[in-house]
C-alpha cells in the first residue's frame, strides 16, 4: 500500500483559532486597544461562565465596565468577539501534533510528548474548548472552520504515521490518514471527557492525568503495533 503523505502537509500550517470573516482590524489608538482587550477579557470570562447561547452582550460590556454603545466600536455581534477570544487563546492552544523522529529519536518518547502537549493545552483551555464545541453546533460558519481546523492536525498526524511506516516502526498495513483519523479522534474525545464533562472512574476519583497521557500514548503505540507493543 502506498504510506506516502502529500509533500505539502510538511509545511502546512494550522487554520487560526477564528474565521477570518469575523475578524476586524485592530484599533489604532492605545486607548481603543485596551477597550478592547477589556471586552475580549469579559467576553470569555462571560462566555465560558454562562456559555454562547445563553451570553448577552450587555453582559459582557458590564463585565469589562465600559458603556453598552463602546461594543459596537469593536464588534459588530456576538460572533464576532467570540472569534476575538479565540485568537486571543490561539497560541497557548496550540498544539504541533505528532512531531517528526528524528535519527535515533525514541518514536515512543516523541508521541508520548506530542500526546501531554496536547493535553496539557486542552486542560488549560477546557472551558474554551466547551464553548467552541457548542458554538460548532449552531453557528454554521465556526462548524466549517472547526472542521478544517481538526483536519489540519489529523494530516499532520498522518505525515508523521507515514513517516514511522517509512522507518519500519509503525504498521505498514494501515492507511495512514485514516489511522491519523481514529487515532487522533480518541484522544480528542478523551480529553473532552475528562477535562469538559469531568469523567470519574467506576470509584468516582479524576481520571489522573499522567494516566491519560500513559493510556493514550500506549493505544497509539499498540494501534500502530510499534517495536514492543504487538
Amino acid at each position: 500500500m502506498d504510506t506516502t503523505v502529500p509533500e505539502e502537509i510538511d509545511s502546512e500550517q494550522a487554520p487560526p483559532m477564528a474565521p477570518h470573516s469575523h475578524l476586524r482590524e485592530p484599533p489604532a489608538t492605545k486607548r481603543g486597544a485596551r477597550t478592547r482587550a477589556a471586552l475580549v477579557k469579559a467576553a470569555r470570562k462571560v462566555f465560558e461562565r454562562d456559555g454562547y447561547l445563553d451570553t448577552r452582550l450587555t453582559d459582557i460590556t458590564r463585565e469589562a465596565q465600559c458603556a453598552a454603545g463602546s461594543f459596537y466600536t469593536y464588534f459588530a455581534n456576538k460572533e464576532e468577539v467570540l472569534a476575538a477570544v479565540l485568537l486571543e487563546a490561539q497560541e497557548d492552544m496550540m498544539h504541533p501534533g505528532m512531531g517528526r523522529v528524528q535519527g535515533a529519536d525514541d518514536p515512543y518518547a516523541v508521541l508520548e510528548a506530542s500526546n501531554r502537549a496536547y493535553l496539557e493545552a486542552y486542560k488549560r483551555n477546557a472551558k474554551l474548548m466547551a464553548l467552541l464545541e457548542q458554538v460548532a453546533q449552531v453557528e454554521p460558519e465556526f462548524r466549517e472552520f472547526r472542521s478544517r481546523r481538526a483536519d489540519a492536525f489529523i494530516r499532520r498526524n498522518a505525515r508523521g504515521i507515514a513517516d514511522l511506516q517509512a522507518r519500519g516502526v509503525a504498521d505498514s498495513e494501515v492507511d495512514p490518514m485514516m489511522a491519523s483519523r481514529a487515532l487522533s479522534g480518541m484522544v480528542s474525545v478523551m480529553a473532552y471527557n475528562a477535562f469538559v464533562l469531568g469523567e470519574r472512574r467506576e470509584k468516582g476519583a479524576p481520571v489522573g492525568f499522567e494516566d491519560l497521557v500513559s493510556t493514550v500514548t500506549r493505544l497509539w503505540a499498540n494501534a500502530l503495533r510499534f517495536p514492543g507493543h504487538r
